[in-house]
């Protein structure tokens, strides 16, 4: 640069600090000055577009709007280059040597008066100065969009100051180089990487050494009408990471209350399913088409992370490095209008083709129970997203509860669901006895935590949820076994044989072909719930209290018919049968902790009945 006709100019003292700041403490990857410097081009990119449509004078009116990117290793320098509007001589004062046009003095005093929550800098110019966390000298060549303008040179080592010189014949627009201080962001390699990562869908090619980078479109930003189910596909596989087409996809624009752009996806496929490990939030966050944050936390709850997409706002008001948000308000807002958006999307698929829904739930429904678990304000309407199975569907069929409430009968008040292992161990379940009878419908649950999930839940519809052994039906029928007094009578001897095992023991008036049951004595826990939990307590290594449940004996019954009277006979006998019959009632129940005492009672009984009816061992 010549010195005779290059202009000194010292940096403000505000300035200063500002540099200071930027290059010390401002951004957490210094990767970020690639997207602010790109996003700068296709701001003036589009700045002259605005303008050319007014009618304006425009110098090289016919140069198509681009941004290119050089990389030079041995040179250690990286440019970029754009044909937007370009800067005059008084431009590049005011928008790079001072501070007064960019309105980075604000943001300076509030960072003086600690305000943490007025880092609002998306609007201030600044994200020029983030080339100089990488670059020891810093060359701009501008040539401004006006007529009769020239070029000029600006320099600076964003420590003291700068220089501008003219620089005689430029094509309109801006190109700047850094100098850098190693090679790493003069590899061709990671500079692609990180443009693809935050700009790949700025709307104007870039160009990295000749080559155009940025080949998605950002459909999001496009009408429906315009994009094909071919387009939808590959912009999914590209922003999922996946190589099946998705099952479905929601695009939308609001302007009301907030402006929002948004494409999600569901997956065919939920990996957690697989790795058995939590995953993380798919969708990112733009603003503008700029990506702001990846994996954007906060935008949508978390138990919608299997959505995989873009929401672009551009109502965002974004700190100095774009890097995090600062109206934690606004973001609540996002994430509450596109969580109802999301479950009206899904409400509308479910109806729309039940049986395709069924297979997202079977993939994804995990994470809509964890929503009803742990989102109160939107727990009704992800509750008519779930899905079971019920004593009314045919096996591998599932039903919502909004058609369950439909199909209960005038005197059912309750929705009744039972939990077991499989659909056969809930048919076979002593506690669906009466629902079988009566012809009431059970839900069969045959996840360990569907039972939280009801247990959160507690109504639909306004009406409550049972576990179907804390449902207080009764079956009306003639006693064929025994009566009330002998039935009574046994009850107590069985509750005396058990001494501390058992908490109450009465005849039963839900058993039809059960001997008997276990009842959770407690009224907010079920037999299923205390399994559940003691599962957990042991991988924690923590005991669970030792429970005792009651016992209700089918007074009708073969078994408890024999018992009773055995028990005026042969008490030794009597009080034997009336503890398998319990713990036959807890292996039902899944309850029994340790089964060697059973086996050894059992073998005994066999060995009696065995001497009784066969030849002896001789």
């Amino acid at each position: 640069m010549s010195t005779t006709t290059a202009e000194k100019h010292e940096f403000q003292a505000e300035i200063r600090q500002l540099l200071d700041i930027v290059i010390h403490s401002l951004y957490t990857d210094h990767e970020i000055f690639v997207r602010e410097l790109i996003s700068n081009a296709a701001d003036a990119s589009e700045k002259l577009k605005f303008l050319q449509t007014s009618g304006a004078e425009i110098f090289q009116p016919d140069a198509a709007p681009k941004i290119s990117v050089s990389t030079d290793e041995q040179a250690k320098t990286i440019t970029f280059t754009d044909s937007g509007l370009g800067m005059t001589h008084g431009e590049l004062i005011d928008n790079l040597g001072t501070i007064a046009h960019s309105g980075s003095k604000a943001f300076l005093e509030q960072i003086k008066a600690k305000q943490s929550d007025t880092h609002l800098i998306g609007q201030f110019g600044v994200g020029f100065y983030s080339a100089f966390m990488v670059a020891e000298k810093v060359t701009v060549f501008s040539r401004s969009h006006q007529p009769g303008e020239h070029g000029w040179i600006w320099t600076s080592d964003g420590r003291t100051g700068y220089e501008i010189e003219p620089a005689g014949e430029l094509d309109r627009g801006t190109k700047i180089v850094l100098h850098l201080r190693d090679t790493e962001f003069a590899q061709a390699q990671t500079v692609e990487s990180i443009i693809k990562r935050y700009s790949n869908f700025v709307p104007f090619p870039i160009e990295l050494n000749g080559v155009v980078v940025n080949t998605v479109q950002a459909l999001w930003t496009k009408n429906k009408s315009e994009v094909s189910d071919a387009d939808y596909e590959e912009f999914y596989k590209y922003i999922g990471h996946d190589t099946e087409a998705p099952l479905f996809r929601l695009h939308f624009n609001a302007d009301a209350p907030l402006s929002i752009r948004t494409l999600v996806f569901v997956p065919g496929k939920n990996l957690e399913l697989l790795t058995m490990s939590r995953g993380e939030p798919e969708v990112n966050l733009y603003c503008r088409k700029v990506l702001i944050q990846q994996r954007a936390k906060g935008l949508m709850p978390e138990w919608l992370r299997f959505l995989r997409g873009v929401v672009d706002s551009e109502d965002l008001p974004l700190n100095i490095s774009r890097e995090t948000m600062q109206d934690s308000a606004l973001m609540r807002k996002l994430n509450e209008v596109l969580t109802k958006r999301v479950l009206k999307w899904l409400d509308e698929e479910a109806k729309a083709d039940p049986e395709k829904y069924d297979r997202f739930f079977r993939e994804h429904g995990h994470c809509l129970k964890e929503g009803v678990a742990n989102d109160y304000t939107h727990r009704e309407a992800i509750a008519k997203l779930l899905r079971f199975e019920s004593s009314h569907t045919e096996a591998g069929k599932t039903t919502s509860l909004t058609d369950y409430v439909s199909r209960m009968p005038a005197e059912q008040t309750e929705i009744y669901y039972l939990l077991a292992p499989s659909r056969e161990a809930a048919e076979a379940s002593p506690y669906f006895e009466v629902f079988r009878e009566k012809k009431f419908e059970v839900l069969f649950l045959t996840h360990p935590h569907d039972e939280f999930v009801m247990d959160h839940m507690r109504t639909f519809d306004s009406k409550r949820l049972i576990a179907a052994e804390k449902a207080d039906l009764k079956l009306e029928k003639e006693s064929t076994g025994l009566s009330e007094d002998d039935a009574r009578a046994l009850a107590e001897f069985i509750k005396e044989s058990l001494a501390e095992r058992v908490g109450e023991v009465r005849a039963s008036k839900r058993l039809v072909g059960s001997p008997a049951v276990v009842i959770e004595g407690d009224s907010h826990i079920t037999t299923s719930m205390r399994r559940v939990m003691k599962m957990m307590q042991q991988r924690e290594g923590q005991e669970l209290p030792a429970s005792k449940p009651d016992l209700e004996i089918n007074p009708d019954h073969a078994m408890i018919v024999r018992l009773e009277a055995i028990r005026k006979t042969d008490a030794a006998l009597a009080k034997d049968v009336a503890e398998q019959v319990f713990d036959n009632a807890l292996v039902a129940a899944g309850l029994l902790e340790d089964p060697r005492a059973m086996l050894q009672r059992l073998n005994g009984l066999l060995e009696k009945l065995l001497a009784k009816d066969g030849p002896a061992a001789g």
